[in-house]
């Protein structure tokens, strides 16, 4: 691996400016890193435009906000209490609060706690079903830790719990699931994967080291290969979405322009170079906004 390794906890922005002790708590919660809940929340909004609602149901997108932001916030605390062992094992992640003891894991556990009351108020804001649907995700939220330690692909797993969105927001607009909302998801889950193997590549030294899986690792030599094919399938079932939605021609050039982004993503991806991978990994933001717009486009045709 070549380049800087980029810490994974970052004392920057506003967060910089908290004191010492709540700075602990808003690294906990990657605060200072929010690629993540936009990675989360895109799933959702772009199931809420594709079947129609993203107009009518503005303040549906914004409970999807305030929730990835919530959720991925608790999921980080969970994940490190489980993973704070390897952290402190690993160049990248050693300066997270619990490993470094900014933050104790008592503390951690009451922060988990009110990531996840707030949560609660984002469910309390959906109809029963959504609402259903969306805490049938809790287990494998539950269980994404401790898949590095039992398969090769955790990422597979991490495109379970990401993608989750995109079911709750269908039928909280729908009222129902559908081929549509299948294929969406599916599409989703092989995008996750592809951008979560690029992420991967920043640690596959330390983790060949420790014993962690991953994708990255197990796909070694073939990465780029690996991800160009996860996104072609991610592109793929973003289409058949699209097609059970507006099955016009037209529906399908909406996605020429997220299509080229991921393209773009593979072809200057430069594996050995951990800044490169970060930067790559974190463009799927821009992404997430390529692909919310062409579901609007559709849905709202």
């Amino acid at each position: 691996m070549t380049g800087p390794i980029t810490p994974d906890s970052q004392h920057r922005g506003l967060v910089s400016r908290l004191p010492r002790r709540l700075r602990g708590f808003a690294l906990l919660a990657r605060f200072d890193r929010p690629i993540g809940w936009w990675l989360l929340f895109w799933p959702g909004a772009w199931a809420v435009a594709l079947a129609g609602g993203a107009v009518a149901r503005w303040e549906l997108l914004a409970w999807l906000l305030v929730g990835s932001i919530a959720m991925r916030g608790a999921g980080c605390v969970y994940n490190d209490i489980v993973d704070r062992d390897l952290d402190a094992r690993v160049a990248r992640t050693a300066a997270r609060p619990i490993p470094s003891g900014l933050v104790s894991v008592r503390a951690a556990l009451a922060w988990l706690v009110a990531l996840s009351l707030v949560g609660l108020v984002v469910l309390l804001q959906l109809r029963s079903l959504a609402a259903l649907v969306a805490m049938a995700s809790l287990a494998l939220v539950a269980l994404y830790p401790f898949m590095k330690r039992i398969t090769w692909w955790p990422q597979a797993w991490l495109g379970l719990v990401f993608s989750w969105g995109a079911l709750v927001g269908w039928v909280e607009v729908a009222g129902g699931f559908g081929l549509a909302a299948a294929a969406l998801y599916a599409g989703s889950v092989a995008w996750v994967i592809g951008y979560d193997t690029i992420y991967a590549l920043q640690d596959v030294d330390d983790d060949a080291l420790i014993g962690v899986r991953s994708s990255a690792r197990a796909l070694g030599g073939r990465v780029r290969g690996g991800v160009a094919g996860f996104y072609a399938v991610a592109v793929g079932g973003w289409a058949v979405a699209f097609w059970q939605v507006r099955p016009d021609p037209l529906a399908l050039v909406a996605l020429l322009p997220v299509a080229m982004h991921l393209g773009w993503q593979v072809a200057t991806l430069r594996p050995a170079d951990g800044r490169n991978a970060l930067e790559r990994f974190r463009s799927n933001r821009t992404a997430g906004l390529l692909l919310f717009l062409a579901c609007l486009v559709v849905g709202t045709a």
